[in-house]
């Protein structure tokens, strides 16, 4: 089962609701963090999800982003409109200055919502799982890399729903400086045999969060493949426009680096999968349109979850 992280800006949210039959249909279950004060878009993105049949984490206690003062209105777009159709769980996160009472609080208001607990730096298992162990055999557990180590994972052991393992394999760099390819992951294949029952990624955006990109001195756009030379290993193509020193032109530096990508795929050995994103790709290339680069992170999105979805069947 895979749980691709979301932190919930405009294209993102987008991406959920343009990809839900897909995700409802592979069983794939988003996690979505809210992180801008209008929650209208993440609402139509819910609805979406609920339409299509198929489930999402919402993090009640976002820590990114315009929420993280004001989540109280979170709770109540969901125990109003979500929580009680059991498509949608409250997500509990837990940083590394999250307090213990403050967590057993909203894991306690959240106890009948399906809860997730989403473990991203806590620094007190021990103290929380004591205090609501009355209740902690009802939630879903996801561990985030590089926080949740084994030992912090024996304190929820025994809890009745799957326990997710979360690696961040996109290594953010500055656009100008990416190599061609890299290596991504390799959970899709190995998370069983850690012990776990899904697994997630940040898809192609990574776990570092910003407000939004400053200036784009070089385009780049990333694609993600399985790769059957290693084993079927996950891999990503970067590929990077050839003008990388003037913030000016982010048009013309698509162009470049969507060249680049379409004699990559009629290369005929790139292993990308030619999925409905990559179509669009193929389009915006013979019509020489730029779409924003907005668009251009929907598409990789796009692409991640319609790789992942045919490979895992």
């Amino acid at each position: 089962m895979y749980f691709p992280y979301f932190r919930g800006k405009q294209f993102e949210l987008i991406t959920i609701r343009e990809t839900a039959k897909l995700l409802a249909r592979s069983r794939f279950i988003p996690i979505i963090e809210p992180v801008r004060e209008s929650l209208s878009s993440l609402e139509r993105t819910l609805d979406a999800i609920c339409d299509a049949g198929g489930k999402a984490v919402v993090i009640v206690n976002p820590y990114h982003g315009d929420l993280r003062e004001s989540r109280a209105e979170i709770s109540k777009l969901l125990k109003h409109g979500y929580l009680d159709s059991k498509a949608i769980s409250a997500g509990i996160l837990l940083r590394s200055d999250t307090k213990v009472k403050e967590a057993a609080d909203c894991y306690t208001a959240h106890v009948e919502h399906d809860p997730t607990i989403v473990h991203a730096g806590f620094a007190a298992p021990k103290a929380f799982s004591e205090l609501i162990s009355d209740n902690l055999g009802v939630a879903r557990n996801v561990f985030v890399e590089p926080y949740a180590t084994s030992l912090y994972q024996r304190h929820f052991e025994g809890t009745a729903a799957a326990d997710v393992l979360v690696r961040d394999g996109f290594n953010r760099q500055r656009n100008a400086d990416y190599p061609d390819m890299e290596r991504f992951s390799e959970l899709h294949l190995t998370y069983k045999d850690l012990g776990m029952q899904g697994f997630g990624d940040f898809l192609i955006v990574g776990d570092s969060y910003s407000e939004g990109g400053g200036p784009a001195y070089a385009v780049a756009i990333h694609l993600t493949f399985i790769n059957p030379d290693e084993e079927n290993v996950m891999y990503i193509y970067h590929f990077v426009s050839n003008t990388k020193d003037t913030p000016t032109d982010p048009a013309g530096k698509f162009a470049q680096a969507l060249k680049k990508l379409v004699k990559r795929l009629d290369s005929g050995d790139s292993n990308i999968l030619e999925t409905e994103a990559v179509k669009e790709f193929r389009t915006l290339h013979e019509k020489r349109h730029f779409p924003g680069l907005g668009y251009v992170k929907k598409l990789s999105m796009k692409h991640h979850i319609e790789t992942l979805s045919a490979y895992l069947g």
